[in-house]
C-alpha cells in the first residue's frame, strides 16, 4: 500500500530555526530537534480539522441571478462593478426598494472585487449578515458597487476599473472609498446603499455627490461578511437620498449578531418612528475646530455657516462650542488605523483571536492573492502596510496602543460636549469634490487620498455616530453638513439631520 503524504505539510528544521529568528531566539539544534518531534505529535490536529466540515451561514433566496459587468453606456458613472438581481421577501418595510450593497459586502454566488485587481474573480459562498437582513425586510438586491481598491482612499479615482463620476459634474470624482454607493443612489440608479466607513467613506462621498450618508454608532450594524481594515473602526451603513430612508434601511440591518466579534450589548431604537421633531426641539452645538483646516475651501466652510444660521431661523437651538482635542482626531486615527490595517493584511483579512464567524475561503483568496500580486496595491495600502509593520516593529505596537488610549480620552471629550447639545455640527469634508485628473504623481494620488478626513476620521475611533446631509452649494458642488450624537443614540442624530432637512433648502441656504 502506497502511504499518502500528510494534508498539512511539517515544517523543516531550517523554517522552524527561521521563524524562531523572526520572534529574536536562536535555538540550539537539540531545541529544533525537540520542537520538530512535538510539531510532528500535533500536527494530526489540523489534518483532523481538514475532515471536519466548515461551518458557515446558511444562504436564503438562492433564486439569483449572479449578474454581469455592466458595459460604459449602461454604467456612466462608473458607479457599479456588476448588475446582478436577487429579490428578498415577499413582503417587509423593504419591499420595493432597490439596494447596491459596496463591493466589498458578501454576496453567495456574485463577484466580490474590493474595487482591486487583486480580487477579481473571487466568488463568496455566503451572504453577509446585513445582505440577510436586507432580504428579510423585502429588499431587491440589484448591484455590486465600485468601491476605492481595498477601501483605502478617499477621493473616489483609484477603483481598479478607474474613477467614479460625481452625478453634479463629470469633471469631479464623487469621494470614497464608497464611491459608487453615492453615485448610485444620487444618479437614481438604486434606491438606497450600503457603504463602509473606516475614515470616512459613507460621509465622504455623501458629501461630495449631495447623499445622505450615515455612520452608525461602532457595533450597532454587524460587520459580518464584510471586507474590513480593522474591527475597532469598522462601520458599515446606508446612504440614500433622504434621511428618512436612511433611518428605514437603518433599523433592517441593526441589531445583535452573535458572529460578530465587534458587537457587545447592542441597544436598538426604532429610528424611522423617532422622526419628525421639530427644529425648535434640536440643540446643535457647532464645533470650533471643524472649521479652518489647512486643506478648508472658505466657500465649504461658510456654506456650512449659512445653513445653520438658516437651521438657528427655523427655531433650532445653536450655539458655537469647543472641543480642543478634535484637532488631535486625525494624528490618533492615523495611529491605529496604519498599524490595524498592516495587521488585517498580515492576517490575510478576516483579522484574529475574537469569536464570531471567520470567512476561510475569503482568508485563502486573500492570502494566494496578495503573496501573489502585492505590486498591485494601491499606493496609499503599500504605504499603510510598510509604515504600519515598521511602527509595530521598532516600537513594539507603542504607538498603537497609545492611540487606542487616546482614541477613548477623545471619546470622552465628545461626551462631555455632547452633555450640553443634541449634536454637534461641522463641516463633513473641508472641501468639495476633487477635479478629475489623469496626470497626477504618486505623491500627488496620497495626497489627494486623504486629505479630506480631518473631521470624519476622530468619529471612526470614537464610534460616535454621525450622518452627513447636503447643506449647500460651492462654485456649484454639493457641501454636506455632518452632525454627530452620543453612542447607541443614533435615532436623536438622525431625528435632529431630517429637523435640519426639512426646514433648510440646500439650494438657497
Amino acid at each position: 500500500m502506497i502511504e499518502l503524504p500528510p494534508n498539512v505539510q511539517r515544517p523543516t528544521p531550517e523554517e522552524i530555526r527561521g521563524i524562531a529568528r523572526e520572534h529574536h531566539m536562536e535555538l540550539s539544534d537539540a531545541e529544533v530537534e525537540d520542537f520538530a518531534a512535538v510539531i510532528e505529535e500535533t500536527m494530526p490536529a489540523y489534518e483532523r480539522l481538514d475532515e471536519l466540515p466548515d461551518p458557515r451561514p446558511g444562504v436564503r433566496y438562492t433564486d439569483r441571478d449572479p449578474g454581469y459587468r455592466p458595459p460604459a453606456a449602461e454604467n456612466p458613472l462608473n458607479a457599479f462593478v456588476t448588475k446582478c438581481r436577487v429579490e428578498g421577501a415577499d413582503d417587509g418595510p423593504l419591499a420595493g426598494v432597490e439596494v447596491g450593497l459596496k463591493d466589498n459586502v458578501s454576496l453567495a454566488g456574485i463577484e466580490m472585487t474590493l474595487g482591486s485587481k487583486l480580487f477579481e474573480g473571487y466568488v463568496p459562498t455566503t451572504d453577509a449578515t446585513i445582505a440577510t437582513r436586507l432580504l428579510d425586510a423585502g429588499a431587491t438586491i440589484t448591484g455590486k458597487l465600485n468601491m476605492e481598491d481595498m477601501a483605502f482612499s478617499g477621493s473616489g479615482e483609484l477603483s481598479a476599473t478607474g474613477p467614479v463620476l460625481n452625478p453634479h459634474s463629470r469633471d469631479h470624482i464623487a469621494g470614497g472609498s464608497s464611491s459608487g454607493s453615492a453615485a448610485a443612489v444620487v444618479n437614481g440608479d438604486v434606491d438606497v446603499s450600503i457603504g463602509g466607513d473606516q475614515g470616512g467613506s459613507i460621509r465622504i462621498p455623501a458629501s461630495w455627490c449631495g447623499a445622505v450618508g450615515h455612520k452608525p454608532t461602532h457595533s450597532l450594524v454587524p460587520y459580518t461578511g464584510i471586507a474590513g481594515l480593522g474591527r475597532s473602526f469598522d462601520h458599515a451603513g446606508p446612504i440614500c437620498t433622504s434621511v428618512e430612508d436612511c433611518a428605514r434601511v437603518l433599523d433592517a440591518i441593526a441589531g445583535k449578531d452573535p458572529l460578530d466579534p465587534r458587537q457587545g450589548e447592542v441597544p436598538t431604537e426604532d429610528c424611522a418612528a423617532a422622526l419628525g421633531g421639530a427644529p425648535g426641539e434640536v440643540s446643535v452645538g457647532v464645533l470650533a475646530e471643524g472649521f479652518g483646516h489647512e486643506a478648508s475651501e472658505a466657500g465649504v466652510d461658510d456654506a456650512v455657516r449659512d445653513a445653520l444660521s438658516a437651521f438657528e431661523s427655523a427655531a433650532a437651538e445653536v450655539t458655537e462650542l469647543s472641543v480642543p482635542m478634535h484637532l488631535d482626531g486625525q494624528a490618533i486615527w492615523t495611529a491605529v488605523a496604519n498599524e490595524a490595517t498592516a495587521a488585517t493584511v498580515e492576517s490575510e483579512g478576516i483579522g484574529h483571536y475574537g469569536k464570531g464567524y471567520y470567512d476561510t475561503g475569503f482568508a485563502d483568496y486573500f492570502g494566494k492573492a496578495r503573496r501573489a500580486h502585492a505590486d498591485d496595491y494601491l499606493a496609499t495600502l503599500k504605504l499603510t502596510v510598510i509604515l504600519g509593520q515598521y511602527l509595530a516593529d521598532e516600537y513594539r505596537g507603542h504607538y498603537y496602543a497609545k492611540g487606542q488610549n487616546l482614541a477613548r480620552e477623545l471619546a470622552g471629550r465628545y461626551d462631555e460636549a455632547l452633555a450640553d447639545v443634541d449634536v454637534l455640527a461641522m463641516p463633513t469634508t473641508p472641501q468639495t469634490a476633487h477635479e478629475r485628473r489623469e496626470d497626477l504623481s504618486r505623491l500627488e494620488v496620497i495626497e489627494r487620498a486623504l486629505n479630506m478626513l480631518p473631521n470624519t476620521s476622530p468619529f471612526d475611533v470614537t464610534g460616535h455616530p454621525a450622518v452627513s446631509v447636503p447643506c449647500g452649494t460651492s462654485d456649484g458642488l454639493p457641501v454636506g453638513l455632518m452632525l454627530v450624537g452620543e453612542r447607541f443614540d443614533d435615532a436623536t442624530v438622525l431625528r435632529a439631520a431630517e429637523a435640519f432637512e426639512r426646514s433648510v433648502d440646500p439650494e438657497t441656504a
